[in-house]
């Protein structure tokens, strides 16, 4: 009995991501690709904090998610608001959870701002370390927008709701499911009600 529940528990994971204002995030992500390298059958990873993981370390953490293995299926958990990049981990759940009054906030960059009259990012011949760092938030923009309408949503908070409306938060299907089952139950009920009233009848009649 004890080595069935060391191997279940070797099926579920969790990664708890603590954000803060420093910090580079590698160690997280070699915590992360040794985890998936054990294939578990679902991965969990928690987000909790006020900062936010930089852009390179968060494209490097979304490239181990998208070789896993089909076997891992992903929950992301933000406990906590997210900023910038650290959003784009959390879009790559299979099943996203988010605390009801959390919200999520990314700034404008590159081809993302609305209305820019600047030269822009691509026009610069070289680039300083800033410079790079930019670029890979482009880049993580890029991604977000695989999801979400990033032009239209940068720079203002995004509510749950607005995640709801774009089908983001896994538990809508889920409400929708239930209400549609609990619907179905109370038509069997009632429809059960109805042809038990109507045998009655029958036999009162006879």
């Amino acid at each position: 009995m004890k080595s069935k529940r060391t191997k279940g528990a070797r099926r579920h994971s969790k990664l708890l991501l603590k954000l803060s204002s420093w910090g580079n995030y590698i160690d997280e992500a070699y915590q992360l690709e040794s985890i998936l390298a054990r294939k578990p059958a679902r991965l969990q990873i928690e987000f909790v904090g006020s900062g936010e993981i930089p852009p390179d370390s968060a494209l490097l953490m979304r490239s181990m998610l998208l070789k896993r293995s089909p076997q891992t299926r992903i929950v992301t958990n933000a406990r906590s608001s997210l900023q910038g990049a650290t959003l784009l981990i959390w879009l790559l759940g299979d099943t996203r959870l988010i605390r009801e009054d959390a919200r999520f906030h990314f700034r404008p960059a590159g081809p993302f701002v609305a209305d820019d009259t600047s030269t822009g990012w691509k026009d610069r011949s070289c680039f300083d370390a800033d410079d790079m760092e930019e670029e890979d938030y482009v880049r993580v923009l890029h991604a977000i927008n695989e999801f979400l309408p990033v032009k239209e949503l940068a720079g203002r908070p995004i509510e749950a709701s607005v995640l709801k409306e774009f089908g983001l938060i896994d538990n809508v299907g889920v409400d929708g499911l239930l209400a549609t089952a609990f619907g179905r139950a109370k038509e069997r009920r009632e429809s059960s009600r109805t042809s038990a009233k109507k045998e009655l009848l029958r036999e009162a009649s006879r």
